[in-house]
């Protein structure tokens, strides 16, 4: 992609290098509660659009969507089993409630569910990418032993999806965490790792693109919003991030995040409004032959009190596959990208 066209407005080339956010000692989540308003439209890809640079998919596809999924739970935490066994019983479900409080066993957990979820993409011809957890700390409470997860991780890859790192919720600016975390997975998994997101979207910049990159990353998807969806630096397409400290372009390929489930929940609880909101979004992204990147949380599937969220992943799918979109995962969107250029 050609940034010089984005360097001819300085105030468009302040947004799409996020200028605002080299703040010395502060990480993502503190940026966006002090520093950061939710940019709802994606103004500099519009703007790349309508100075001529065009983009393209397989089989000339209109748009992509990048199906992302955040393993932060494989077993219900307490909050978790009481809530849920409690709407069980009100809804008289008891297979579902056996799950639950035998949910710290991986034999009956409900969210031991990666199976269900490659199942209900299968339906849109979609793979996904999965993001797994392999730090020792965590700023609420042990999550698991990526270990325990071997066979389960090594099927995903022979369905087709993805499986990177879910970088600790301390590792955003520790290059050691991040490569000791990164060999931890590989070593499970039995081959390299491509993909990268942190643990509540945790990020610095430039300093986080800069130690995924020299540690051999080839994308991030970390760059979006917990309270709220939305274009964070205004673009909807994938970017190598630009150092303004070194005056560089990175060698790391940025996929940005637009929906989450928890954030498209933030502000609202009622089904119907957070269907019109993700739909917009869609359509808008469509419009600029864009890529929408989703992340829904493992855990969300098979969770009654989080039942809307699973509901609204498969009307998205739905929608986007009748629209003819690319339903791919973060690899195949970088290696695409890596080959046609733009």
């Amino acid at each position: 992609m050609n940034i010089d066209i984005i360097k001819k407005d300085p105030h468009l080339w302040n947004i799409f290098t996020l200028k605002h956010e080299y703040l010395s000692g502060q990480n993502k989540k503190e940026n966006e509660k002090s520093n950061h308003i939710v940019i709802n439209e994606p103004g500099i890809s519009t703007y790349l659009i309508h100075n001529g640079i065009g983009f393209r998919y397989p089989d000339n596809k209109p748009f992509g969507v990048c199906l992302t999924h955040d393993v932060d739970e494989i077993y219900p935490p307490i909050s978790h089993i009481l809530y849920s066994s409690f709407l069980c019983l009100k809804s008289r479900n008891i297979s579902l409630l056996k799950k639950f409080l035998l949910g710290k066993n991986k034999e009956y957990s409900p969210y031991w569910n990666f199976k269900k979820i490659v199942s209900i993409e299968r339906k849109y011809d979609a793979v996904s990418s999965f993001y797994l957890i392999s730090a020792n700390r965590d700023i609420k409470r042990f999550r698991y032993n990526v270990e325990d997860l071997e066979e389960e991780l090594r099927n995903l890859i022979d369905m087709g999806c993805e499986v990177g790192l879910h970088g600790g919720y301390y590792s955003c600016n520790d290059p050691d965490a991040i490569k000791s975390e990164k060999g931890r997975l590989e070593s499970v998994l039995g081959k390299k790792i491509i993909g990268y997101r942190n643990h509540y979207l945790q990020f610095k910049i430039p300093e986080t693109w800069e130690i995924l990159q020299d540690l051999g990353f080839k994308y991030d998807t970390t760059l979006g919003y917990n309270e709220g969806i939305g274009f964070r630096n205004g673009m909807c397409h994938p970017f190598k991030p630009y150092n303004l400290t070194t005056e560089k372009e990175m060698d790391i390929l940025e996929i940005p995040l637009i929906i989450m489930d928890s954030a498209l929940f933030f502000e609202t609880k009622n089904f119907d409004i957070a269907w019109a909101t993700a739909k917009k979004m869609i359509d808008t992204v469509e419009q600029l032959n864009g890529i929408i990147t989703l992340n829904w949380h493992s855990d969300t599937f098979n969770c009654p009190f989080k039942r809307d969220r699973e509901r609204i992943y498969d009307k998205i799918l739905d929608y986007c596959y009748k629209k003819n979109a690319w339903l791919t995962n973060g690899c195949e969107i970088t290696n695409w990208w890596k080959i046609n250029s733009y």
